[in-house]
């Protein structure tokens, strides 16, 4: 809980400080941009303290090639 409190603490001390620099510019991506990766690294960040399992990229990439490895394979007979 604690945990919890202190990462979402800290993303809002985040915005506080570094949204009206951003404002400023105008820039609609930039602050779309920032706003999206913040969300992202606080909710992993929340998952990580409360100790749930998050799965690695690479096991996805790995789950859409292996049918194409294993044909590869069988193609070409090594």
């Amino acid at each position: 809980m604690f945990i919890t409190l202190g990462i979402v603490t800290i993303s809002a001390l985040i915005i506080y400080f570094e949204m009206p620099q951003l404002m400023k510019t105008g820039e609609t991506k930039t602050i779309w941009t920032f706003s999206i990766l913040l969300f992202i690294g606080t909710a992993l960040s929340i998952m990580k303290g409360l100790n749930v399992t998050i799965p690695n990229p690479l096991d996805l990439i790995t789950i859409l090639f292996k049918p194409f490895a294993d044909l590869l394979k069988t193609v070409l007979k090594y």
